[in-house]
């Protein structure tokens, strides 16, 4: 059995005589996460349907924005199959928000990281005064924000885990390298929603159109050891942390200069990098083996996504 290294690369609109297979298929691998999650959370089936529901009904709407008021509930109903009784009931739920700006905590931790101005020689980001001129703590928190107190933004940091205070030096640190604040469960169920749900509206907006609009690829491979996979683990964090520290000075240089322009400022991004790893099953190794992508480059071999 011969080992592979792969890339996929999402099709520009799925072929009509396997549609139908294909997007089951997709579909599946989609929801079995979404079950699981559903699950362990106590979210039964029909919750969990209801949810499926206003999704249903809310894209139905937005999918022809000029349609006619009159017309609205039979429109949809007609497209998602729903009752129209229970479209109205749904109609007039609230619609789900859009993402949520980033939390004032994450933008002082990713400035904190990243700004040359709090990094040392070395590119550490530096242990600082608690007050102060710059660089010191107070000065960070109020180059994101003046509308909280540095000392209620230290605290935040240190409930979400992030930072440590000595007060007998009176001198802040960071405690983590990456912004995962596990102490707060509900921040991290949003960052599950915007996070996937951007990446998702990425390759469902690909398979779409004519062309990939957005850069959604992926590197995977199989027969690898445990080993391997754990050596691997600080390389895949190095590549974030080369990423995010382009990245973030880099945008928040464009959102000044579209500021000092003048221009409209009603475009949001999202850039992610993500891993996952599990044991692979014996039909995993072997529809890698027995399967060949007409877009897979010579050995060793990759699939864009």
């Amino acid at each position: 059995m011969t080992s592979t290294i792969t890339t996929s690369v999402n099709e520009s609109a799925l072929d009509v005589n396997c549609q139908d297979t294909s997007l089951i298929e997709a579909l599946s691998r989609l929801l079995v996460p979404l079950a699981r999650l559903c699950l362990v959370n106590g979210i039964t089936f029909a919750a969990a349907e209801d949810i499926l529901k206003r999704a249903f009904v809310q894209e139905a709407g937005s999918l022809q924005p000029d349609m006619p008021v009159h017309g609205t509930v039979s429109r949809i109903s007609t497209a998602t199959g729903i009752s129209r009784r229970e479209v109205t009931r749904l109609i007039k739920l609230e619609a789900a928000g859009r993402p949520t700006k980033p939390s004032l905590a994450a933008e002082v931790f990713a400035r904190w990281t990243t700004g040359v101005s709090w990094r040392d020689h070395e590119g550490a980001p530096c242990v600082l005064n608690r007050q102060g001129p710059a660089p010191s703590f107070e000065a960070l928190s109020q180059s994101i924000t003046r509308d909280i107190h540095p000392r209620s933004m230290l605290e935040e940091l240190i409930r979400l885990g992030l930072v440590s205070h000595d007060e007998d030096l009176d001198l802040v640190s960071l405690t983590r390298s990456d912004y995962v604040p596990r102490s707060d469960s509900r921040q991290m169920l949003g960052f599950l929603g915007d996070n996937v749900g951007d990446h998702l509206n990425a390759a469902v907006s690909n398979v779409m159109h004519d062309s990939s609009r957005h850069l959604e690829q992926s590197v995977f491979a199989d027969e690898l050891s445990a080993e391997s996979i754990e050596a691997l683990r600080p390389l895949i964090m190095a590549q974030w942390q080369a990423l995010r520290d382009v990245m973030v000075p880099a945008i928040s240089t464009y959102i000044e200069a579209d500021q000092l322009a003048g221009r409209t400022q009603n475009q949001r991004v999202r850039i992610g990098l993500y891993s996952f790893t599990e044991t692979a099953t014996n039909s995993d190794k072997t529809g890698s083996d027995q399967t060949e992508d007409p877009n897979q480059n010579s050995n060793p071999k990759e699939n864009s996504k």
